[in-house]
């Protein structure tokens, strides 16, 4: 999956097949460059997806007996990382509208695949409840994604529903740590949490104008490596999960 959608996004970008520059992504603050990538802090930072999801990968396939999270649903996670990557990076290389399209979807992979997860275990549900409640919401992200106009904060209607999905599996995961059904290192969970608050918080900071737009530290590659740490982290507490006996 990592070698197939690099190799994709290179032919993408080098054969022109996401269309023009239209500009989209030039928000994130870093000042587009000629040449074969356009922003080339926000768009080489989306390696970090690419690590985190191989990383993911790699103890995907050493889970333990017991564990909740199958060694199938751990691999398909391990996926949705490593496509956060090029599907950012294809937006930030390109600023075409189809490059805006593939990194908002990336978006919505892992917020719905976070809130399915959650749901189906809160609810004692199976895979394919959580197959059903995955389709469901990454189908609804791109229905809201479908709202012209701009909202509070977080400017575009796919951005808010990319966090209404996050903050329900904040709140669904807290529940069930709560009723205590099953083991699970917690902190893992906190740790995630905290890379993405303070990946938010630099995002929001990067949109407020705090940067230079010629400078290669930029800080939405920033926030694009604190999330990858935040997804890595996020599997780690999946993968710590086990029922009580």
């Amino acid at each position: 999956m990592a070698a197939g959608s690099i190799a994709l996004l290179v032919l993408a970008v080098g054969q022109g097949w996401l269309g023009p520059d239209v500009g989209r992504g030039a928000n994130f603050c870093e000042a587009a460059r000629d040449g074969f990538v356009r922003q080339p802090a926000n768009t080489f930072s989306n390696a970090g997806f690419v690590i985190a999801g191989l990383m993911v990968a790699r103890r995907a396939g050493r889970l333990p007996d017991g564990a909740v999270m199958s060694q199938t649903v751990a691999t398909f996670f391990a996926c949705v990382v490593v496509l956060l990557g090029p599907g950012s990076a294809a937006m930030h290389a390109t600023q075409s509208e189809w490059g805006g399209h593939l990194d908002m979807l990336s978006m919505y992979l892992v917020a719905g695949f976070a809130a399915s997860w959650a749901w189906v275990r809160w609810t004692r549900r199976g895979t394919t409840a959580f197959v059903t409640a995955y389709v469901a919401c990454v189908a609804a992200c791109e229905l809201v994604g479908l709202w012209p106009d701009p909202v509070p904060v977080v400017h575009y209607s796919g951005n808010l529903a990319f966090g209404v999905l996050l903050v329900a599996a904040v709140v669904l995961e807290t529940r069930l740590w709560r009723r205590g059904e099953a083991t699970i290192v917690f902190r893992h969970g906190v740790v995630a949490l905290v890379a993405m608050l303070v990946a938010f918080t630099i995002w929001l900071l990067t949109n407020a104008g705090w940067c230079d737009p010629h400078s290669l530290l930029q800080g939405h590659a920033v926030w694009h490596l604190l999330c990858a740490v935040s997804a890595y982290w996020l599997f780690r507490m999946y993968a710590s999960e086990r029922v009580r006996s």
